[in-house]
């Protein structure tokens, strides 16, 4: 029997860009009044696709840490 590898499960929520910290944000989330320090994902990175303070972004959130994250879409 095998077993199957899955992807290390992540949590997203919705949130927007409060401030720019050295190559990471701080987004506060929706749900809560939380905030949590992000960076880019490499997809962005690579695109080049620009953050600036005010933008609403997804993030996702491993359940082991929940004051990292990672920005994955900007919303337009």
């Amino acid at each position: 029997m095998s077993e199957e590898k899955t992807k290390e499960e992540v949590i997203e929520f919705t949130g927007q860009v409060v401030e720019e910290v050295r190559g990471a944000f701080r987004v506060k989330l929706d749900d809560m009044d939380h905030v949590i320090l992000c960076r880019l994902a490499g997809k962005m990175r690579k695109f080049r696709i620009r953050v600036v303070p005010g933008d609403r972004v997804t993030v996702e959130v491993s359940p082991y840490d929940m004051e990292r994250g990672r920005i994955v879409f900007r919303e337009r």
